[in-house]
Protein backbone atom coordinates (compact mmCIF):
# COMPACT_ATOMS: atom_id res chain seq x y z
CA UNK A 1 0.00 0.00 0.00
CA UNK A 2 1.52 3.74 -0.79
CA UNK A 3 0.37 6.55 1.27
CA UNK A 4 -0.78 9.30 -0.85
CA UNK A 5 1.56 12.44 0.07
CA UNK A 6 1.95 16.09 -1.14
CA UNK A 7 5.08 15.16 -3.00
CA UNK A 8 3.26 12.19 -4.92
CA UNK A 9 0.69 14.72 -6.21
CA UNK A 10 3.66 17.21 -7.18
CA UNK A 11 4.83 14.24 -8.87
CA UNK A 12 1.78 13.31 -10.72
CA UNK A 13 -0.08 16.84 -11.16
CA UNK A 14 2.65 19.21 -12.19
CA UNK A 15 1.97 21.27 -15.27
CA UNK A 16 5.26 19.72 -17.68
CA UNK A 17 4.82 15.96 -15.77
CA UNK A 18 4.43 13.41 -18.47
CA UNK A 19 0.79 12.66 -19.11
CA UNK A 20 -0.43 9.28 -20.99
CA UNK A 21 -3.34 7.25 -21.56
CA UNK A 22 -4.09 3.69 -19.99
CA UNK A 23 -2.65 2.59 -23.53
CA UNK A 24 0.12 4.80 -23.22
CA UNK A 25 -0.65 7.63 -25.51
CA UNK A 26 1.23 10.62 -24.96
CA UNK A 27 -1.31 13.56 -23.59
CA UNK A 28 -0.33 17.41 -24.14
CA UNK A 29 -1.97 19.90 -22.16
CA UNK A 30 -4.11 21.37 -24.37
CA UNK A 31 -4.95 20.22 -27.88
CA UNK A 32 -5.73 22.50 -30.91
CA UNK A 33 -7.10 22.50 -34.80
CA UNK A 34 -3.41 21.83 -35.39
CA UNK A 35 -3.34 18.55 -33.76
CA UNK A 36 -5.91 17.24 -36.87
CA UNK A 37 -4.42 18.91 -39.39
CA UNK A 38 -5.11 16.54 -42.58
CA UNK A 39 -7.89 15.54 -41.62
CA UNK A 40 -11.37 15.71 -43.82
CA UNK A 41 -14.12 16.14 -41.55
CA UNK A 42 -16.66 15.37 -43.94
CA UNK A 43 -14.63 12.46 -45.20
CA UNK A 44 -13.20 10.87 -42.13
CA UNK A 45 -15.35 12.05 -39.37
CA UNK A 46 -18.58 12.75 -41.29
CA UNK A 47 -22.30 11.94 -39.65
CA UNK A 48 -23.79 9.47 -38.09
CA UNK A 49 -25.50 6.90 -40.04
CA UNK A 50 -22.84 7.20 -42.99
CA UNK A 51 -20.50 5.33 -43.74
CA UNK A 52 -17.50 5.01 -42.27
CA UNK A 53 -20.18 5.80 -38.58
CA UNK A 54 -17.93 7.29 -36.51
CA UNK A 55 -20.26 9.35 -35.09
CA UNK A 56 -22.29 6.32 -34.81
CA UNK A 57 -24.30 3.62 -36.56
CA UNK A 58 -28.00 5.06 -36.74
CA UNK A 59 -28.41 8.49 -38.30
CA UNK A 60 -30.86 9.40 -35.00
CA UNK A 61 -29.08 7.50 -32.03
CA UNK A 62 -30.77 7.42 -28.59
CA UNK A 63 -33.25 10.01 -30.06
CA UNK A 64 -34.99 7.40 -31.73
CA UNK A 65 -34.26 4.11 -29.66
CA UNK A 66 -31.89 3.91 -26.23
CA UNK A 67 -29.18 1.61 -26.04
CA UNK A 68 -31.07 -1.46 -24.50
CA UNK A 69 -30.13 -2.14 -20.59
CA UNK A 70 -29.17 -5.44 -19.95
CA UNK A 71 -28.06 -6.59 -16.30
CA UNK A 72 -25.35 -9.98 -16.62
CA UNK A 73 -27.34 -12.46 -14.22
CA UNK A 74 -26.99 -15.98 -13.16
CA UNK A 75 -27.38 -17.77 -10.13
CA UNK A 76 -26.92 -21.27 -8.47
CA UNK A 77 -30.73 -22.60 -9.27
CA UNK A 78 -32.57 -22.08 -11.99
CA UNK A 79 -35.95 -21.29 -10.02
CA UNK A 80 -33.78 -18.26 -8.66
CA UNK A 81 -31.99 -17.00 -11.96
CA UNK A 82 -35.32 -17.04 -13.38
CA UNK A 83 -37.04 -15.20 -10.68
CA UNK A 84 -33.91 -12.40 -10.70
CA UNK A 85 -34.73 -12.42 -14.40
CA UNK A 86 -38.61 -11.13 -13.97
CA UNK A 87 -37.89 -9.14 -11.28
CA UNK A 88 -34.92 -7.00 -13.84
CA UNK A 89 -38.00 -7.20 -16.47
CA UNK A 90 -40.62 -5.36 -14.09
CA UNK A 91 -38.00 -2.74 -13.12
CA UNK A 92 -37.40 -1.26 -16.83
CA UNK A 93 -34.61 -3.57 -17.92
CA UNK A 94 -35.16 -4.02 -21.52
CA UNK A 95 -33.39 -7.14 -22.56
CA UNK A 96 -31.95 -10.41 -20.47
CA UNK A 97 -28.07 -11.47 -20.26
CA UNK A 98 -27.40 -15.08 -19.06
CA UNK A 99 -24.31 -16.13 -16.22
CA UNK A 100 -23.72 -19.30 -16.87
CA UNK A 101 -21.31 -21.54 -14.14
CA UNK A 102 -17.76 -22.87 -14.97
CA UNK A 103 -19.27 -26.48 -15.76
CA UNK A 104 -21.76 -25.38 -18.18
CA UNK A 105 -19.08 -23.30 -19.64
CA UNK A 106 -16.85 -26.30 -19.88
CA UNK A 107 -19.78 -28.79 -21.20
CA UNK A 108 -20.07 -30.72 -17.93
CA UNK A 109 -23.23 -31.98 -16.07
CA UNK A 110 -23.69 -30.90 -12.44
CA UNK A 111 -23.10 -34.41 -11.86
CA UNK A 112 -19.77 -35.15 -13.18
CA UNK A 113 -16.85 -35.15 -10.29
CA UNK A 114 -14.67 -32.46 -11.77
CA UNK A 115 -17.41 -29.87 -11.67
CA UNK A 116 -18.49 -30.83 -8.03
CA UNK A 117 -17.06 -27.40 -6.09
CA UNK A 118 -18.21 -24.83 -9.20
CA UNK A 119 -21.52 -26.16 -9.90
CA UNK A 120 -23.95 -22.65 -9.53
CA UNK A 121 -20.67 -20.59 -8.25
CA UNK A 122 -20.62 -17.95 -11.14
CA UNK A 123 -23.54 -18.26 -13.02
CA UNK A 124 -26.77 -20.83 -13.35
CA UNK A 125 -25.80 -24.79 -13.85
CA UNK A 126 -27.57 -25.85 -17.27
CA UNK A 127 -27.23 -29.32 -17.95
CA UNK A 128 -29.96 -30.19 -19.83
CA UNK A 129 -33.01 -28.77 -21.96
CA UNK A 130 -35.49 -29.12 -18.47
CA UNK A 131 -33.10 -26.84 -17.11
CA UNK A 132 -33.11 -24.23 -19.48
CA UNK A 133 -37.12 -24.72 -19.89
CA UNK A 134 -37.16 -23.57 -16.33
CA UNK A 135 -34.75 -21.33 -16.63
CA UNK A 136 -36.95 -19.32 -18.92
CA UNK A 137 -40.36 -19.89 -17.53
CA UNK A 138 -43.01 -17.36 -18.28
CA UNK A 139 -40.21 -15.55 -20.22
CA UNK A 140 -42.10 -14.17 -23.11
CA UNK A 141 -39.07 -15.35 -25.45
CA UNK A 142 -40.93 -13.69 -28.66
CA UNK A 143 -41.08 -10.48 -27.24
CA UNK A 144 -37.63 -10.32 -25.12
CA UNK A 145 -34.19 -9.91 -26.22
CA UNK A 146 -31.66 -12.93 -24.38
CA UNK A 147 -27.89 -12.61 -24.96
CA UNK A 148 -26.00 -15.60 -23.63
CA UNK A 149 -22.46 -15.46 -22.83
CA UNK A 150 -21.57 -19.27 -23.66
CA UNK A 151 -18.26 -20.09 -26.46
CA UNK A 152 -17.02 -23.61 -25.89
CA UNK A 153 -20.76 -25.21 -25.59
CA UNK A 154 -22.58 -22.23 -27.06
CA UNK A 155 -24.05 -24.54 -29.74
CA UNK A 156 -25.77 -26.88 -27.16
CA UNK A 157 -27.21 -24.10 -25.45
CA UNK A 158 -28.57 -22.02 -28.33
CA UNK A 159 -30.04 -25.51 -29.20
CA UNK A 160 -31.74 -25.48 -25.97
CA UNK A 161 -33.21 -21.95 -26.31
CA UNK A 162 -34.22 -23.36 -29.67
CA UNK A 163 -36.06 -26.17 -28.88
CA UNK A 164 -38.07 -24.69 -26.00
CA UNK A 165 -39.20 -21.91 -28.82
CA UNK A 166 -40.41 -24.24 -30.93
CA UNK A 167 -42.21 -25.83 -27.79
CA UNK A 168 -44.00 -23.11 -27.12
CA UNK A 169 -45.18 -22.88 -31.06
CA UNK A 170 -42.77 -19.52 -31.86
CA UNK A 171 -41.25 -19.51 -34.86
CA UNK A 172 -37.60 -19.07 -34.56
CA UNK A 173 -37.35 -16.31 -36.80
CA UNK A 174 -38.39 -14.42 -34.38
CA UNK A 175 -36.49 -14.77 -31.99
CA UNK A 176 -34.10 -11.79 -30.95
CA UNK A 177 -30.40 -11.94 -28.95
CA UNK A 178 -27.37 -12.97 -28.86
CA UNK A 179 -25.23 -16.07 -28.60
CA UNK A 180 -21.50 -15.41 -27.65
CA UNK A 181 -19.76 -17.95 -29.52
CA UNK A 182 -16.08 -16.86 -29.36
CA UNK A 183 -13.81 -19.11 -28.86
CA UNK A 184 -10.84 -17.30 -30.08
CA UNK A 185 -10.88 -15.42 -27.36
CA UNK A 186 -11.03 -18.12 -24.69
CA UNK A 187 -7.57 -19.63 -26.19
CA UNK A 188 -6.47 -15.73 -25.54
CA UNK A 189 -7.36 -14.75 -22.55
CA UNK A 190 -9.94 -16.96 -20.38
CA UNK A 191 -9.17 -20.73 -21.12
CA UNK A 192 -12.97 -21.85 -20.65
CA UNK A 193 -12.61 -24.40 -24.08
CA UNK A 194 -12.99 -28.07 -24.73
CA UNK A 195 -11.65 -28.72 -28.16
CA UNK A 196 -8.69 -27.90 -30.48
CA UNK A 197 -8.85 -24.52 -32.19
CA UNK A 198 -10.07 -26.01 -35.87
CA UNK A 199 -12.99 -27.64 -34.53
CA UNK A 200 -13.78 -25.12 -32.45
CA UNK A 201 -13.62 -22.86 -35.02
CA UNK A 202 -16.02 -25.46 -37.35
CA UNK A 203 -18.49 -25.17 -34.51
CA UNK A 204 -18.76 -21.43 -34.41
CA UNK A 205 -18.65 -21.19 -37.75
CA UNK A 206 -22.06 -23.87 -37.97
CA UNK A 207 -23.74 -21.43 -35.86
CA UNK A 208 -23.31 -18.46 -37.80
CA UNK A 209 -23.93 -20.42 -40.91
CA UNK A 210 -27.05 -21.95 -39.32
CA UNK A 211 -28.53 -18.32 -38.09
CA UNK A 212 -28.31 -17.10 -41.73
CA UNK A 213 -30.65 -19.55 -42.92
CA UNK A 214 -32.94 -20.00 -39.98
CA UNK A 215 -32.88 -17.23 -37.21
CA UNK A 216 -32.22 -13.92 -39.36
CA UNK A 217 -33.35 -11.37 -36.24
CA UNK A 218 -30.35 -12.97 -33.69
CA UNK A 219 -26.65 -12.32 -33.45
CA UNK A 220 -24.93 -15.39 -34.26
CA UNK A 221 -21.54 -14.17 -32.32
CA UNK A 222 -20.66 -11.42 -30.37
CA UNK A 223 -16.85 -11.17 -31.02
CA UNK A 224 -15.55 -10.22 -27.75
CA UNK A 225 -12.59 -7.35 -26.51
CA UNK A 226 -14.41 -7.54 -22.66
CA UNK A 227 -12.29 -10.47 -22.12
CA UNK A 228 -9.28 -9.45 -23.76
CA UNK A 229 -9.62 -6.28 -21.93
CA UNK A 230 -10.13 -7.68 -18.53
CA UNK A 231 -7.23 -10.49 -18.19
CA UNK A 232 -4.71 -7.11 -18.51
CA UNK A 233 -5.11 -5.47 -22.40
CA UNK A 234 -4.68 -2.35 -23.30
CA UNK A 235 -6.88 0.04 -24.77
CA UNK A 236 -5.35 -1.13 -28.34
CA UNK A 237 -4.87 -4.42 -28.16
CA UNK A 238 -8.16 -4.82 -26.95
CA UNK A 239 -9.45 -3.53 -30.54
CA UNK A 240 -6.83 -4.99 -32.75
CA UNK A 241 -6.92 -8.79 -30.84
CA UNK A 242 -10.72 -8.72 -31.53
CA UNK A 243 -10.69 -7.84 -34.65
CA UNK A 244 -8.14 -9.70 -35.63
CA UNK A 245 -10.67 -12.44 -34.22
CA UNK A 246 -13.69 -11.03 -35.91
CA UNK A 247 -11.22 -11.38 -39.43
CA UNK A 248 -10.81 -15.39 -39.03
CA UNK A 249 -14.59 -15.33 -38.22
CA UNK A 250 -15.61 -13.49 -41.12
CA UNK A 251 -13.33 -16.20 -43.56
CA UNK A 252 -14.36 -19.56 -42.15
CA UNK A 253 -17.77 -18.12 -43.04
CA UNK A 254 -16.82 -17.02 -46.35
CA UNK A 255 -14.84 -20.69 -47.11
CA UNK A 256 -18.74 -21.80 -46.51
CA UNK A 257 -19.27 -20.43 -49.64
CA UNK A 258 -21.72 -17.25 -48.40
CA UNK A 259 -21.51 -14.22 -49.55
CA UNK A 260 -20.18 -11.30 -47.40
CA UNK A 261 -23.03 -9.47 -46.83
CA UNK A 262 -25.15 -12.29 -46.22
CA UNK A 263 -24.13 -12.67 -42.69
CA UNK A 264 -22.22 -9.18 -41.86
CA UNK A 265 -25.52 -8.04 -40.45
CA UNK A 266 -25.72 -10.36 -37.66
CA UNK A 267 -22.43 -9.93 -36.73
CA UNK A 268 -22.22 -8.31 -32.86
CA UNK A 269 -19.47 -7.20 -30.49
CA UNK A 270 -18.18 -7.15 -26.96
CA UNK A 271 -16.13 -4.31 -25.87
CA UNK A 272 -14.91 -3.60 -21.88
CA UNK A 273 -15.10 0.18 -20.76
CA UNK A 274 -12.49 1.39 -17.82
CA UNK A 275 -11.51 4.27 -15.95
CA UNK A 276 -9.74 6.54 -18.62
CA UNK A 277 -12.74 8.48 -19.84
CA UNK A 278 -11.67 9.62 -23.14
CA UNK A 279 -9.61 7.25 -24.30
CA UNK A 280 -12.65 4.62 -24.16
CA UNK A 281 -15.05 6.95 -26.07
CA UNK A 282 -12.40 7.83 -28.21
CA UNK A 283 -11.88 3.92 -28.26
CA UNK A 284 -15.68 3.31 -29.22
CA UNK A 285 -15.11 5.98 -32.26
CA UNK A 286 -12.51 4.39 -33.74
CA UNK A 287 -13.79 1.00 -33.38
CA UNK A 288 -16.66 1.77 -35.90
CA UNK A 289 -14.62 3.85 -38.48
CA UNK A 290 -11.73 0.49 -38.53
CA UNK A 291 -14.86 -2.31 -39.04
CA UNK A 292 -16.00 -0.06 -41.53
CA UNK A 293 -13.20 -0.11 -43.22
CA UNK A 294 -12.29 -3.50 -42.85
CA UNK A 295 -15.49 -4.59 -44.09
CA UNK A 296 -15.56 -2.39 -47.47
CA UNK A 297 -11.83 -2.41 -48.59
CA UNK A 298 -10.58 -5.79 -47.25
CA UNK A 299 -13.89 -8.05 -47.89
CA UNK A 300 -15.57 -5.84 -50.38
CA UNK A 301 -19.16 -5.21 -48.57
CA UNK A 302 -21.85 -3.55 -50.66
CA UNK A 303 -24.51 -3.25 -48.44
CA UNK A 304 -24.05 -0.65 -45.28
CA UNK A 305 -25.84 -2.55 -42.55
CA UNK A 306 -22.24 -5.09 -43.32
CA UNK A 307 -19.98 -2.32 -42.35
CA UNK A 308 -21.65 -1.16 -39.14
CA UNK A 309 -20.28 -2.02 -36.00
CA UNK A 310 -23.01 -3.16 -33.26
CA UNK A 311 -21.81 -3.42 -29.72
CA UNK A 312 -22.84 -4.79 -26.39
CA UNK A 313 -20.60 -2.80 -23.42
CA UNK A 314 -20.03 -4.09 -19.92
CA UNK A 315 -18.56 -1.94 -17.63
CA UNK A 316 -15.47 -3.11 -16.52
CA UNK A 317 -15.13 -5.92 -13.75
CA UNK A 318 -11.56 -5.90 -12.71
CA UNK A 319 -12.37 -2.15 -12.14
CA UNK A 320 -14.37 -3.14 -9.05
CA UNK A 321 -12.32 -3.06 -5.82
CA UNK A 322 -13.48 -4.70 -2.78
CA UNK A 323 -11.68 -1.92 -0.63
CA UNK A 324 -14.48 0.54 0.05
CA UNK A 325 -16.56 -1.30 -2.28
CA UNK A 326 -19.12 1.83 -2.38
CA UNK A 327 -16.76 3.21 -4.46
CA UNK A 328 -17.14 1.03 -7.12
CA UNK A 329 -20.67 3.50 -7.82
CA UNK A 330 -19.05 6.36 -8.82
CA UNK A 331 -16.97 4.36 -11.05
CA UNK A 332 -19.68 2.10 -12.90
CA UNK A 333 -21.47 5.46 -13.19
CA UNK A 334 -18.26 7.24 -15.25
CA UNK A 335 -18.25 4.10 -16.89
CA UNK A 336 -21.63 3.94 -18.12
CA UNK A 337 -21.44 7.47 -19.17
CA UNK A 338 -18.50 7.07 -21.24
CA UNK A 339 -20.20 3.94 -22.87
CA UNK A 340 -23.06 6.26 -23.97
CA UNK A 341 -20.71 8.81 -25.01
CA UNK A 342 -19.25 6.59 -27.06
CA UNK A 343 -22.23 5.11 -28.80
CA UNK A 344 -22.97 1.92 -27.51
CA UNK A 345 -26.22 -0.52 -28.36
CA UNK A 346 -26.55 -2.39 -25.13
CA UNK A 347 -24.63 -1.62 -21.64
CA UNK A 348 -24.45 -3.66 -18.76
CA UNK A 349 -23.43 -1.76 -15.69
CA UNK A 350 -21.58 -3.87 -12.85
CA UNK A 351 -23.03 -3.76 -9.49
CA UNK A 352 -20.63 -2.06 -6.76
CA UNK A 353 -20.69 -5.49 -4.73
CA UNK A 354 -19.17 -8.27 -7.55
CA UNK A 355 -15.38 -8.05 -6.23
CA UNK A 356 -16.89 -9.73 -3.04
CA UNK A 357 -19.85 -12.21 -4.58
CA UNK A 358 -22.55 -12.67 -6.54
CA UNK A 359 -24.28 -8.99 -6.83
CA UNK A 360 -26.78 -8.94 -4.34
CA UNK A 361 -30.75 -7.72 -5.29
CA UNK A 362 -29.97 -4.24 -3.80
CA UNK A 363 -26.93 -3.50 -6.21
CA UNK A 364 -28.16 -4.97 -8.98
CA UNK A 365 -31.48 -2.25 -9.13
CA UNK A 366 -28.48 0.40 -7.82
CA UNK A 367 -26.81 -0.47 -11.35
CA UNK A 368 -29.56 -0.34 -13.52
CA UNK A 369 -30.91 2.74 -11.96
CA UNK A 370 -27.42 4.21 -13.23
CA UNK A 371 -28.36 3.84 -16.68
CA UNK A 372 -31.77 4.98 -16.20
CA UNK A 373 -30.73 8.18 -14.62
CA UNK A 374 -28.54 8.93 -17.90
CA UNK A 375 -30.80 7.97 -19.88
CA UNK A 376 -33.42 10.47 -18.42
CA UNK A 377 -31.67 12.96 -16.46
CA UNK A 378 -28.54 14.16 -17.91
CA UNK A 379 -29.63 15.25 -21.36
CA UNK A 380 -26.39 13.41 -22.85
CA UNK A 381 -29.19 10.99 -25.11
CA UNK A 382 -30.64 14.18 -26.67
CA UNK A 383 -27.87 14.59 -29.32
CA UNK A 384 -25.68 12.07 -31.31
CA UNK A 385 -21.86 11.91 -30.75
CA UNK A 386 -22.04 15.38 -28.72
CA UNK A 387 -18.13 15.08 -28.32
CA UNK A 388 -17.45 14.90 -32.27
CA UNK A 389 -15.11 17.66 -33.41
CA UNK A 390 -13.85 18.17 -29.97
CA UNK A 391 -9.68 18.39 -30.85
CA UNK A 392 -8.48 16.37 -27.80
CA UNK A 393 -11.01 13.47 -28.73
CA UNK A 394 -11.23 13.42 -32.57
CA UNK A 395 -6.73 13.34 -31.97
CA UNK A 396 -6.97 10.70 -29.36
CA UNK A 397 -9.51 8.57 -31.78
CA UNK A 398 -7.01 9.03 -34.69
CA UNK A 399 -3.96 7.83 -32.87
CA UNK A 400 -6.04 4.86 -31.06
CA UNK A 401 -6.99 3.84 -34.94
CA UNK A 402 -3.19 4.33 -36.33
CA UNK A 403 -1.83 2.02 -33.76
CA UNK A 404 -4.62 -0.68 -33.82
CA UNK A 405 -3.90 -0.72 -37.86
CA UNK A 406 -0.16 -1.08 -36.55
CA UNK A 407 -0.92 -4.21 -34.66
CA UNK A 408 -3.29 -5.61 -37.08
CA UNK A 409 -0.76 -5.51 -40.18
CA UNK A 410 1.77 -7.48 -37.44
CA UNK A 411 -0.57 -9.90 -36.89
CA UNK A 412 -1.46 -10.55 -40.04
CA UNK A 413 2.17 -10.98 -40.75
CA UNK A 414 1.81 -13.64 -38.54
CA UNK A 415 -0.86 -15.64 -41.03
CA UNK A 416 -3.73 -14.17 -38.94
CA UNK A 417 -5.11 -14.59 -35.82
CA UNK A 418 -5.29 -18.21 -35.20
CA UNK A 419 -1.93 -18.48 -35.93
CA UNK A 420 -0.69 -15.37 -33.51
CA UNK A 421 -3.24 -17.32 -30.79
CA UNK A 422 -1.08 -21.13 -31.49
CA UNK A 423 2.24 -18.88 -31.09
CA UNK A 424 1.41 -17.96 -27.90
CA UNK A 425 1.65 -14.18 -29.25
CA UNK A 426 -1.18 -12.35 -28.22
CA UNK A 427 -1.55 -13.96 -24.47
CA UNK A 428 2.24 -12.68 -24.52
CA UNK A 429 1.43 -9.48 -25.12
CA UNK A 430 -1.44 -9.10 -22.68
CA UNK A 431 0.46 -10.88 -19.82
CA UNK A 432 2.93 -7.61 -20.50
CA UNK A 433 0.55 -5.33 -20.42
CA UNK A 434 -1.06 -6.66 -17.28
CA UNK A 435 2.23 -6.82 -15.21
CA UNK A 436 2.97 -2.93 -16.30
CA UNK A 437 -0.11 -2.46 -14.69
CA UNK A 438 0.21 -3.75 -11.82
CA UNK A 439 3.74 -2.57 -11.34
CA UNK A 440 2.52 1.18 -11.64
CA UNK A 441 -0.34 0.27 -9.07
CA UNK A 442 2.58 -0.94 -6.79
CA UNK A 443 4.73 1.83 -7.22
CA UNK A 444 1.99 4.42 -6.56
CA UNK A 445 2.39 5.72 -10.39
CA UNK A 446 -1.65 5.06 -10.98
CA UNK A 447 -3.66 5.49 -8.22
CA UNK A 448 -6.38 3.06 -6.96
CA UNK A 449 -8.87 4.92 -4.90
CA UNK A 450 -9.43 3.23 -1.35
CA UNK A 451 -6.15 0.93 -2.71
CA UNK A 452 -3.27 2.36 -2.99
CA UNK A 453 -4.17 5.77 -1.86
CA UNK A 454 -6.43 7.48 0.37
CA UNK A 455 -7.38 4.74 2.61
CA UNK A 456 -8.90 6.74 5.34
CA UNK A 457 -11.52 4.21 7.21
CA UNK A 458 -12.57 0.64 6.34
CA UNK A 459 -15.79 0.74 4.74
CA UNK A 460 -18.37 -1.78 6.38
CA UNK A 461 -18.63 -4.91 3.68
CA UNK A 462 -21.84 -5.15 2.43
CA UNK A 463 -24.07 -8.28 3.08
CA UNK A 464 -23.38 -10.45 0.53
CA UNK A 465 -24.74 -13.40 -1.62
CA UNK A 466 -23.98 -16.76 -0.44
CA UNK A 467 -24.65 -19.87 -2.29
CA UNK A 468 -26.94 -22.64 -0.57
CA UNK A 469 -24.68 -25.90 -0.77
CA UNK A 470 -28.43 -28.03 -0.79
CA UNK A 471 -29.20 -25.86 -3.85
CA UNK A 472 -26.55 -28.03 -5.70
CA UNK A 473 -28.10 -31.78 -4.60
CA UNK A 474 -31.12 -30.34 -6.12
CA UNK A 475 -29.69 -29.71 -8.95
CA UNK A 476 -28.21 -33.25 -9.26
CA UNK A 477 -31.39 -35.05 -8.45
CA UNK A 478 -33.04 -33.37 -11.13
CA UNK A 479 -30.71 -34.26 -13.54
CA UNK A 480 -30.57 -38.17 -12.30
CA UNK A 481 -34.66 -37.81 -12.44
CA UNK A 482 -34.32 -36.99 -16.03
CA UNK A 483 -32.01 -39.44 -17.12
CA UNK A 484 -34.79 -42.12 -15.83
CA UNK A 485 -37.56 -40.59 -17.31
CA UNK A 486 -36.45 -39.64 -20.99
CA UNK A 487 -36.14 -42.09 -24.05
CA UNK A 488 -32.54 -43.03 -23.45
CA UNK A 489 -32.67 -45.11 -26.59
CA UNK A 490 -33.63 -42.03 -28.82
CA UNK A 491 -30.90 -40.45 -26.57
CA UNK A 492 -28.24 -43.04 -27.88
CA UNK A 493 -29.64 -43.30 -31.61
CA UNK A 494 -29.35 -39.00 -31.46
CA UNK A 495 -26.00 -38.82 -30.11
CA UNK A 496 -24.73 -41.90 -32.58
CA UNK A 497 -26.10 -39.87 -35.18
CA UNK A 498 -24.43 -36.70 -34.02
CA UNK A 499 -20.95 -38.64 -34.10
CA UNK A 500 -21.27 -39.50 -37.55
CA UNK A 501 -21.91 -36.02 -39.00
CA UNK A 502 -19.05 -34.71 -36.97
CA UNK A 503 -16.16 -37.62 -38.59
CA UNK A 504 -17.59 -36.02 -41.48
CA UNK A 505 -15.02 -33.08 -40.40
CA UNK A 506 -11.36 -32.55 -41.58
CA UNK A 507 -9.12 -31.49 -38.74
CA UNK A 508 -6.63 -30.53 -41.51
CA UNK A 509 -8.58 -28.36 -42.95
CA UNK A 510 -11.34 -27.41 -40.78
CA UNK A 511 -13.49 -28.09 -43.69
CA UNK A 512 -17.12 -30.45 -42.79
CA UNK A 513 -19.28 -31.87 -45.02
CA UNK A 514 -22.56 -31.27 -42.61
CA UNK A 515 -23.84 -28.58 -40.52
CA UNK A 516 -24.02 -29.83 -37.20
CA UNK A 517 -26.91 -27.54 -35.54
CA UNK A 518 -29.53 -29.71 -36.67
CA UNK A 519 -28.12 -32.95 -35.49
CA UNK A 520 -27.30 -31.33 -31.91
CA UNK A 521 -30.93 -29.87 -31.99
CA UNK A 522 -32.58 -33.09 -32.73
CA UNK A 523 -30.26 -34.23 -28.95
CA UNK A 524 -31.31 -31.57 -26.73
CA UNK A 525 -35.20 -32.81 -28.02
CA UNK A 526 -34.17 -35.85 -26.66
CA UNK A 527 -33.39 -34.39 -23.41
CA UNK A 528 -29.42 -35.40 -24.18
CA UNK A 529 -27.49 -34.07 -21.67
CA UNK A 530 -24.77 -31.06 -21.86
CA UNK A 531 -22.08 -33.53 -21.03
CA UNK A 532 -23.12 -36.44 -22.90
CA UNK A 533 -23.44 -33.84 -26.05
CA UNK A 534 -20.16 -32.37 -25.53
CA UNK A 535 -17.94 -35.93 -24.91
CA UNK A 536 -19.64 -37.44 -28.30
CA UNK A 537 -18.24 -34.19 -30.10
CA UNK A 538 -14.83 -34.58 -28.15
CA UNK A 539 -14.40 -38.14 -28.82
CA UNK A 540 -14.02 -37.06 -32.36
CA UNK A 541 -12.06 -33.90 -32.03
CA UNK A 542 -10.08 -34.41 -29.12
CA UNK A 543 -9.24 -32.46 -26.26
CA UNK A 544 -7.35 -28.74 -26.32
CA UNK A 545 -4.54 -28.87 -23.91
CA UNK A 546 -1.56 -26.43 -22.94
Amino acid sequence: MVKWTNKMESKLRTPNAELRTNSGIPVKTVYTPQDLQGCDYLKDIGFPGQYPFLRGVYPTMYRGKLWTMRQYAGFASVSESNRRYRYLLEHGETGLSVAFDLPTQLGLDSDNPIAHDEVGKVGVPISSLEDMELLFKDIPLDKVSVSMTINASAVMLLAMYIVIAEKRGIPISNLRGTIQNDILKEYVARGNFIYPIEPSMRLATDIIVYCRHHMPKWNSISISGYHIREAGATAVQELAFTFANAIAYVKSVLEKGLDVDEFCNRLSFFFAVHMDFFEEIAKFRAARRIWAKLMKERFGAKKLESCMLRFHIHTGGVCLTSQQPENNIVRVALQAMAAVLGGTQSLHTCSYDEALALPSEHAVMLALRTQQVIATETGVPNTVDPLGGSYYVESLTNELENRVWKLLDEIESMGGAISAISKGYMQEEIQKSAFAYQKEIEAGERIIVGVNAFIGERQEIPQILHIDPEIKKEQIRRLNELKKKRSNKKVRTSLESLQNAAKGFDLSSAEGKENLMPFIIDCVRNYATLGEICNTLKSVFGAYTL
